[in-house]
């Protein structure tokens, strides 16, 4: 099988089922296991990878539809069985509708499997239906099974210990909440999140609406950034009046995190983005448990 992956987290699932030696090609964001990269590029972004987060905000709000374009002309040379697409936003991945298109046109007729998980529980039947199509059913379930696992050693450890309120924030000028699956993280974590829902998209606030829900942690986890980008951003954010009058930022609660990596990417290192929630939320129970990269806390004002 030949396989293509328009999506970063399918690629990172491919890898985990197995099938690594199947992928043909992949995005330009494709960056995780190491090697995905040197792959034939099928995307391209249309914004500037060093516009500030006001700048891609302001593209994303004039452009409307997807930021990405598609190079029909490789993907036809790469002869692909299988294209990996997704349907839930086109401002993190080329439009669904346009991959369907060229697909279409291409002479090996590929499979066109496209996601759009919500949830926790849209996440582990993804999870199933892509090991279905691999062969791969066995190492599907115990991906499903290994999440759990965490999930219940979080919950062990912090059996009888209070709730945290808490804030992931998706995105920084303007700010969006988070939402879709991180809420349910956030919960499974230790904590309550204040502002995002969860299975709703992620949405713009008003710092007005921050400052009022004043939560105990922050979780800065800005889309598709990784730590570096997102600490180019810091200086603009701490400079707002109303960050510096939260409780979580007077106290030394704010964790910043590779949003390209964990909680914006919802392949197999969701798992990981668990155990940095619960190491952010209750660190004398569960910080261990949190990789050593790609997160750190910031320091109290």
């Amino acid at each position: 099988m030949r396989i293509v992956s328009l999506l970063p987290s399918l690629t990172e699932l491919v890898c985990a089922l197995g099938r690594r030696v199947d992928l043909v090609g992949v995005t330009h964001e494709c960056d995780y296991p190491a090697g995905v990269e040197r792959l034939p590029h099928l995307t391209r972004s249309r914004i500037a990878a060093t516009a500030s987060s006001a700048a891609i905000d302001a593209a994303v709000v004039e452009q409307g539809g997807s930021l990405y374009d598609l190079d029909g002309d490789v993907l036809a040379q790469l002869r692909p069985d299988l294209i990996l697409t997704q349907e839930q936003c086109d401002v993190c991945a080329v439009n669904e509708a346009t991959v369907r298109r060229v697909a279409a046109g291409l002479a090996t007729a590929p499979w066109v499997e496209s996601v759009n998980p919500t949830c926790l529980a849209d996440l582990d039947a993804m999870f199933r239906r892509i090991g279905v199509l691999l062969g791969a059913v066995e190492a599907a379930e115990s991906l499903v099974a290994r999440f759990d696992a965490t999930a219940a050693v979080i919950a062990r450890r912090r059996q009888g210990r209070p709730l945290r309120r808490v804030l992931v924030l998706e995105w920084f000028d303007p700010p969006f909440s988070s939402g879709h699956w991180n809420p349910e993280i956030v919960a499974l974590a230790g904590g309550v999140e204040v502002l995002g829902e969860a299975g709703q998209r992620s949405r713009r606030l008003s710092w007005g609406e921050v400052a009022d829900a004043d939560p105990e942690l922050i979780v800065l986890s800005p889309c598709g950034f990784t730590i570096e980008r997102t600490e180019q951003e810091l200086t603009e954010l701490q400079a707002r009046p109303e960050w510096t009058r939260l409780e979580a930022v007077r106290s030394g609660g704010v964790t910043l995190v590779d949003g390209s990596a964990y909680f914006s990417r919802p392949g197999p290192r969701l798992e990981s983005s668990l155990k940095i929630a619960a190491a952010a939320i209750d660190p004398e129970a569960c910080g261990d448990l949190a990789p050593v990269a790609g997160w750190r806390r910031l320091p109290a004002l």
